[in-house]
């Protein structure tokens, strides 16, 4: 437990002693919010749907989380390449610790990531349906948290250059998230894409978030907790072997 603890707190201080990342990794969300919220606000509610700001607010959580928790990963490209993490996988701590000290630590940044975007949403209009869900909504934000941590660590551990491990999570992220429903109801889309938001974790954490909010469901929040829950550990046990699989 020592190490795991060790290993969260380097990844926590490495997150809040920069500054410029914490900063930088808010441009997008708050552009989505104010581009998409503003843009197409009066389009959502001429159709009757309500209030666009209302809906759109937890996807940009969701997608301000997946970013900062994905990208987490590139950290242990970063180790390889300056030792670190030979250093720690030569200890006799085993590989399972310290591949959960790790993504424990990416899934705090990411949490609080996501925190910072639903404050910033409070001054452009948003408004949740009671402060009493607030803890409920955090219990999903953790789980997509954790979630994709342990997916871009995983994915890193397959990776031998930065470059690589870019471009492979470019291409995974924007399809994660504009097809989870965090942008438009998923309702009435069409079979073949709202098959692939079944199969979307993004999907359930997303809504979610959007149930503790704002009372709005696509799944139910039961089944997105369960599934969403369900998905983490998987993704936890496979992780961890990859990881455990590491070449140095």
């Amino acid at each position: 437990m020592k190490a795991i603890y060790i290993l969260w707190l380097r990844q926590v201080k490495r997150y809040y002693r920069s500054p410029e990342r914490i900063i930088g990794l808010l441009g997008q969300p708050i552009l989505f919010l104010i581009a998409f919220g503003y843009g197409f606000g009066p389009i959502y509610k001429a159709a009757g749907q309500g209030n666009y700001i209302q809906f759109l607010v937890p996807g940009i959580i969701g997608m301000s989380v997946l970013v900062t928790a994905v990208i987490s990963g590139i950290e242990v490209l970063w180790d390889k390449q300056f030792g670190f993490l030979k250093e720690t996988l030569v200890s006799p701590v085993p590989r399972i610790n310290i591949m959960i000290g790790r993504t424990l630590g990416g899934a705090t940044a990411a949490t609080i990531q996501g925190i910072i975007v639903f404050i910033i949403a409070l001054f452009i209009g948003f408004k949740p349906y009671t402060l009493s869900f607030l803890p409920a909504a955090l219990i999903f934000v953790i789980l997509v948290a954790i979630f994709f941590t342990a997916l871009g660590t995983a994915i890193a551990s397959l990776m031998k250059d930065m470059q690589g491990f870019q471009l492979i999570v470019n291409f995974l992220m924007m399809p994660i998230f504009f097809l989870s429903g965090a942008l438009f109801p998923i309702n009435n889309i069409p079979g073949d894409i709202k098959i692939v938001t079944v199969f979307n974790p993004l999907s359930y954490g997303i809504d979610g978030i959007r149930d503790t909010l704002t009372r709005i469901t696509t799944f139910g929040v039961v089944n997105d907790f369960y599934i969403l829950f369900f998905m983490t550990v998987m993704i936890l046990i496979i992780g961890s072997f990859i990881f455990s699989k590491i070449q140095i």
